[in-house]
């Protein structure tokens, strides 16, 4: 292995072996990214976990003749705001020939509400086969309605949020993926202040994203996946800038020693390298374990990005050098690094970075203190937070859908717009509806239909409480402990508010499940490359701090600047994930630094100067990392928002707080300690 890591790193930057190595990851792309170009990820977006029980009743429901036809609302109302007159009654009723002609299913008359201000038509529609399929026919529904003077039409219902979501993403990773490219541009110019080595790391990261895009699809294909392409790109972007961010810092000390270029650049790919592929693995072992999750999203999205991680750490480690290596020195212009005798590790008493870790090393528990209070006063931000949205409040921009069930649930019983489905034996089915409309909240309950056998039977309830609101979900659990409990009806309540329930449980339990498996995989990474016992513990205690401080304030923010009442119920549980694999990244960086100066200069000095040498690139790559997630603020999805908010704002605190303040302070705190039960063979003594 050591001799791997001696010889690979010289080929890789040689003159003969750079453009031979150019031309073998050249051939790699190209070979790969046609071999996976025609293969499409799996469009579907289950919430709930496969075995629950709204599950199951979506598996029955397709043993129905009339499986593929689900109803839409049509929300009429006066854009005036007041009653609905008889002319727009009479005209309402005109447009229903016309929707059974589009349809070609039978539409309700229309329904005029209690306080004459609103009136609904019940349109059914036949599904497509996937979400894109039915965002196409919602769509022409949409465009058929006649125009009504002086009236509003609205479409909702369940197949029209499932449609106004996925049109709502037409573009939207395209959008991304530009306003991604241009923040990671931006930041790389300002951070290497050169015109052309931005450039550099820009390309081999954007080739890399292309590539795990096709990959990832893939995998997504072949193992029947379902994950957000948007994520898996801000994560290559990010974490394959941040490893392009160290890598090159190094270089740009190692060329202060070396005329040759590329002896520095090789030199610089050896001392880089474990920091990097452990901060890589920590983060691949991190999302692997969302393989675990019963949330098909959430499993897909951890198997595909730690693919797409995997080939960010190929690109960085084994295209960037050679490009680097084939442009030589100059790529640094204006500011091209000058050889001097000084050794790039010696001490740097010049540096902004150099002055606050002196100044935390002298006074380590004052800034200790201060530190984990800032974040404790941020974790205060949890107070009041709850988590799950209602379908109205999943969007960033107000939709057609959303807007209509508002309109519906300010006239009508608000769960007109999804109801419920119960499934039980034709036997049993009269109990079944018996015991339903005994139960407080429901408007009404009617049997919709048989499967062909005459086996099965499905019941429709309407109930009178807000899709999403906790007293429509407590109407789920009673109808399901009601439906239960009739004997030999073998009756399952399912529908969207059931999927919504299933869906909250799911996610508490892969919560539960997956936040200790990564932490427990952080500490092995920082046990095995730290080979200590304490300082694995200590860093991933402030670590845990750090990731529960920025979800508060995130939540916090969410509800003070946006409005969002409620995080979306997938945002804990990946933003815990994130900010904790990726704050250890920076620990890595900072701590692998320290490790090696400490061998030389004792403990706390070493912790100086690794501050002193990283603070700069840590802070780049954390800023960039964080503008690289609050760019998924373009997606119109609000959990998306919200995690990106998040895992910026952690990212950035993690930054500038945790890796320049608070672990200084905890190295100074504790000495050589820290170590233990490892030993520094040179302990100088050290004044502060």
């Amino acid at each position: 292995m050591t001799a791997l890591r001696t010889r690979l790193p010289d080929r890789l930057t040689s003159r003969r072996g750079a453009w031979v190595s150019l031309g073998i990851v050249l051939i790699a792309f190209v070979v790969l990214f046609g071999l996976f170009s025609r293969i499409e990820a799996p469009s579907g977006n289950e919430t709930a976990p496969a075995d629950s029980e709204s599950s199951r009743v979506s598996a029955l429901l397709d043993e129905f003749p009339d499986a593929d036809e689900q109803s839409v609302i049509v929300v009429a109302s006066r854009a005036d705001a007041g009653e609905l007159t008889a002319s727009d009654i009479d005209a309402l009723g005109d447009i229903v020939p016309a929707l059974d002609a589009h349809t070609g299913l039978e539409s309700s008359p229309p329904s005029v509400s209690d306080d004459g201000e609103a009136a609904v038509i019940v349109a059914p529609i036949k599904v497509g086969a996937d979400n894109a399929e039915t965002a196409e026919i919602v769509n022409e529904l949409r465009s058929a309605l006649p125009a009504v003077d002086g009236l509003t039409l609205q479409v909702t219902g369940g197949p029209a949020f499932g449609a106004d979501i996925t049109s709502s993403f037409d573009g939207a990773d395209f959008t991304l993926l530009i306003v991604t490219i241009l923040i990671v541009a931006l930041l790389l110019i300002i951070t290497y202040r050169s015109p052309v080595l931005w450039l550099l790391p820009l390309v081999v990261v954007a080739f890399a994203d292309q590539l795990a895009s096709r990959v990832t699809g893939a995998l997504g294909s072949w193992l029947d996946l379902q994950f957000d392409a948007g994520i898996i790109s801000v994560l290559v972007f990010g974490a394959g800038t941040n490893y392009a961010l160290l890598l090159i810092s190094r270089y740009r000390e190692e060329l202060a020693v070396n005329d040759d270029h590329r002896v520095a650049l090789s030199t610089a790919w050896r001392k880089t390298v474990p920091a990097i592929v452990a901060s890589n693995v920590t983060v691949v072992l991190a999302l692997l374990t969302l393989a675990l999750a019963v949330i098909p999203g959430t499993r897909g999205l951890g198997i595909s990005s730690a693919a797409g991680l995997l080939i960010a750490l190929a690109a960085v480690l084994f295209a960037l050098p050679p490009v680097l290596a084939v442009c030589g020195r100059k790529v640094f212009w204006p500011f091209v690094p000058k050889t001097s005798a000084s050794d790039p590790a010696a001490p740097r008493r010049e540096s902004v970075w150099h002055g606050i870790a002196t100044r935390v090393m002298k006074r380590p528990m004052v800034s200790l203190v201060s530190g984990l209070a800032l974040l404790a006063v941020m974790a205060t931000g949890l107070v009041g937070t709850s988590v799950g949205l209602d379908m109205a409040s999943k969007f960033r921009v107000q939709s057609e859908s959303a807007a209509g069930l508002e309109v519906l649930a300010a006239h009508f019983s608000p769960g007109e717009s999804q109801p419920i489905f119960v499934i039980a034996s034709s036997d049993g089915a009269d109990e079944v509806l018996d015991a339903v409309d005994s139960v407080d909240g429901v408007v009404r309950a009617h049997p919709t239909g048989e499967t062909e056998d005459g086996d099965l039977a499905r019941i429709m309830v309407t109930g009178e409480y807000a899709p999403g609101t906790g007293e429509s979900l407590d109407l789920v659990a009673e109808l399901r402990d009601v439906v239960h409990d009739v004997p030999d009806a073998d009756a399952l309540v399912g529908g969207a508010e059931a999927r919504d329930l299933d869906a909250r449980a799911g996610n508490q339990k892969d919560l539960l499940l997956v936040a200790p498996l990564v932490l427990a995989v952080s500490f092995i990474v920082l046990l095995v490359l730290l080979r200590s016992i304490v300082a694995p513990i200590v860093l991933l205690l402030v670590n845990l701090a750090s990731a529960v401080a920025a979800i508060g304030v995130g939540s916090w923010l969410s509800r003070v600047l946006f409005d969002q009442p409620a995080l979306d119920l997938q945002v804990p549980l990946l933003a815990f994930l994130f900010l904790i694999a990726l704050g250890i990244d920076y620990t890595i960086f900072l701590v692998h630094r320290a490790r090696a100066e400490s061998e030389s200069r004792g403990t706390r000095e070493g912790m100086v100067q690794a501050v002193s040498h990283t603070g700069a690139v840590i802070t780049s790559a954390g800023i960039v990392l964080a503008a690289v997630f609050a760019a998924l603020g373009v997606l119109p999805l609000v959990t998306l928002g919200q995690l990106g908010l998040i895992v910026g704002v952690g990212v950035v605190v993690d930054t500038l707080v945790v890796r320049t303040v608070i672990v200084p302070a905890l190295f100074g705190a504790l000495g050589d300690r820290i170590w233990w039960p490892r030993s520094i063979r040179n302990r100088p003594t050290q004044k502060f």
